[in-house]
């Protein structure tokens, strides 16, 4: 019976054996004195009679996890329970994270890429990013050929069918209210392409350069800003807003060095802004009707050559002279030869 069973069982841990009237711990069917059931390690009795079982051996929390629990290489606490082991590390499985992305990797894999643990669409982009190469929004690997554009994303082209026809896109794929085609199918629709995106135009059309352009995407060539409708220079094929035209291609004043927005005064073989022709001595506005003097490579009004010297007039027309007889074409006498 049960009196004569206990009155010969001994205690697991001394193997002495029980009072008749002792309090006995049973754990697992295993029999203790109560003063017996205590941490191996501290020797302490089990607080709220918590303990963790290792190779035979009863041990309280804080001893357990001194000796045997290993420490999460992200937040350096011990792991009790399910131990995630990668990168030579231990980890809590909330704690593994993509390095990138911060998804949970613990039931998702893990690629290692440059000592870093990622997921394997941050791994994808990573490799993508190092060959220069997009990333198929779709399947999550490096696209080798030319991508397909689909609302500002890259995909392999085979993941998409024309929904005119069915037949597998191409790169050359046109993207119209959400929906794409294939280039037969969209260009039988008549819709214009922008000439700078190569996408098609919905909305409204700028015609220039002998091509269709989205609004936003007529720029200047220079400051690439959109031109909204204001005035355009073009040069060579490339369209210019009207201060970098100037900077670039503009006449440059000799008097105020600054570019020439406007009419163009030529005169002594330099080109003037319109107010700043003027005479170098008394500053009054000249203009091409007036008649004007060069002296010192500057424009002299009558009024002022007038006050000149006499000496200095006589060299200023000998000087006119000379170089009117040097621009004249010498006579070739044809009986030389």
């Amino acid at each position: 019976n049960m009196s004569d069973a206990l009155a010969n069982a001994v205690c697991q841990r001394c193997q002495a054996r029980f009072g008749p009237t002792e309090r006995i711990v049973n754990s697992s069917g295993e029999l203790y004195h109560e003063h017996c059931f205590v941490c191996a390690q501290c020797f302490r009795p089990f607080p709220e009679g918590l303990f963790y079982e290792f190779e035979g051996r009863k041990y309280c929390e804080h001893d357990f996890q001194m000796l045997f629990a290993p420490c999460c290489g992200s937040c350096g606490e011990f792991i009790i329970g399910r131990v995630i082991k990668a990168m030579n590390t231990n980890w809590h499985p909330g704690c593994f994270r993509c390095e990138l992305c911060d998804v949970e990797l613990a039931d998702l894999g893990f690629v290692k890429n440059a000592g870093r643990h990622l997921c394997r669409p941050c791994h994808s982009r990573e490799k993508a990013k190092g060959l220069g190469k997009y990333i198929c929004q779709r399947c999550h690997l490096v696209i080798d050929e030319q991508p397909l554009m689909f609302r500002n994303d890259a995909y392999h082209p085979d993941h998409f069918s024309c929904t005119h026809c069915g037949k597998e896109l191409t790169a050359e794929a046109r993207e119209l209210k959400g929906e794409l085609y294939c280039l037969p199918c969209h260009d039988k629709m008549g819709v214009p392409i922008c000439g700078a995106c190569r996408r098609p135009i919905e909305g409204r059309v700028v015609n220039a350069l002998g091509k269709q352009w989205h609004v936003e995407h007529f720029v200047c060539a220079k400051c690439e800003k959109p031109f909204l409708g204001h005035r355009h220079y073009e040069k060579k094929g490339l369209a210019y807003c009207e201060t970098h035209y100037n900077q670039l291609f503009g006449d440059v004043c000799y008097s105020c060095s600054h570019v020439i927005e406007g009419d163009v005064v030529s005169a002594l073989n330099k080109a003037w802004c319109v107010n700043c022709f003027s005479c170098s001595t008394c500053n009054s506005k000249l203009t091409l009707k007036n008649k004007f003097v060069e002296f010192d490579m500057k424009p002299v009004c009558k009024k002022c050559y007038e006050k000149f010297p006499l000496e200095l007039k006589k060299r200023l027309k000998k000087l006119a002279d000379l170089a009117s007889r040097k621009a004249q074409p010498k006579p070739v006498d044809v009986n030389s030869a």
